[in-house]
């Protein structure tokens, strides 16, 4: 499978798709309802509100949904990688890496926001990439950070990627203090409208306008099969960032940017879990983006060929393990 998905092949998006849907069958035998978390925005609950009545009747519909969501993104983020030249030949591990790790946990297969709101950070990951070395970015600037806040709708929590951005833009980019503004002006754009929509309304509220965030520890259960999934997770990842670096030295610098790029997104990701915590596991899918990207690289630049595929079949089999002997979905 490993030397299948290493190649340029249209077909294997085809196979991606057939791969995901077979490591992802138990959440259509076991469909689960999309509910609203306390952390979540108001346009996910209007979403909530226009699929319910079709759900109640059609229980496989929030599944279909987050499927089609992580083929989406699995798709967007193997695009990325591969029309920036993340690596040294075209391949649609990344995608490969993304759907088998979403799998490793039953949370990053439910219809939630943070599942949303991935694939408004995939467009903003592209578009940061983007404008290095271009001379006039001011309007995709401001696109980024228009989707920011778009997705701080979604789940109010994705609003510390804000950090990030602003990170990213000091490592794409010379300071411009007018750019900065831009984007601060992009991320304010749709509190803006619905401010002037509310008070129109009538149902102008202070506290209902400004996002609540609050600092906390989660409270999360522990057990065996969780740190199962935790060491497939993190072994990957820590060789794919040993290849990073012991291949930094032969990347174009714009490369190496978007390897920083990946990086500052799993640290600012990594925060998400302690900002409005909750005790389940759906948060956390917003690392999984650049997770998955850096299993790519272990799947690829592996030196020990052995390696890459003893790690998919020992995943695939994980999975396997976990949705029928395990806990279940």
């Amino acid at each position: 499978m490993i030397e299948i998905f290493k190649q340029k092949n249209p077909a294997n998006l085809l196979l991606l798709l057939i791969t995901g849907v077979l490591v992802k069958i138990p959440m259509f035998l076991e469909p689960h309802d999309a509910v609203v978390r306390p952390g979540d925005g108001i346009l996910f609950e209007k979403i909530i509100y226009f699929f319910s009545s079709t759900a109640k009747s059609n229980p496989v519909l929030y599944p279909l949904l987050s499927f089609v969501l992580l083929f989406i993104q699995a798709a967007m983020l193997t695009r990325f990688i591969n029309s920036q030249r993340m690596m040294s030949k075209p391949t649609y591990l990344p995608g490969l890496s993304y759907m088998l790790i979403t799998s490793l946990l039953p949370e990053w297969n439910y219809f939630s926001a943070p599942l949303l709101c991935n694939t408004f950070m995939l467009f903003i990951l592209s578009a940061l990439f983007g404008i290095y070395n271009k001379p006039n970015v001011k309007s995709t600037i401001f696109n980024v950070g228009l989707a920011l806040g778009i997705a701080g709708f979604l789940f109010i929590s994705s609003l510390t990627f804000i950090i990030w951005i602003l990170l990213a833009m000091a490592v794409m980019r010379p300071f411009k203090v007018t750019e900065w503004l831009i984007c601060l002006l992009g991320i304010t754009t749709p509190f803006y409208f619905y401010a002037i929509y509310t008070v129109i309304d009538g149902s102008w509220s202070w506290d209902e306008f400004v996002p609540r965030i609050t600092i906390d520890f989660p409270s999360l259960k522990q057990s065996a099969w969780l740190s199962g999934s935790v060491f497939l997770i993190m072994i990957p990842f820590l060789t794919g960032g040993y290849y990073v670096q012991e291949n930094l030295r032969r990347m174009l610098i714009n490369v190496r940017k978007g390897w920083s790029l990946l990086l500052l997104y799993l640290l600012a990701a990594l925060l998400l879990p302690f900002v409005n915590s909750s005790n389940t596991f759906e948060n956390w899918i917003m690392a999984m983006v650049p997770m998955a990207a850096f299993h790519g690289y272990t799947y690829f630049y592996s030196a020990w060929r052995v390696y890459p595929r003893v790690v998919f079949w020992l995943t695939v089999a994980f999975i396997i393990g976990y949705q029928y002997y395990g806990p279940g979905w």
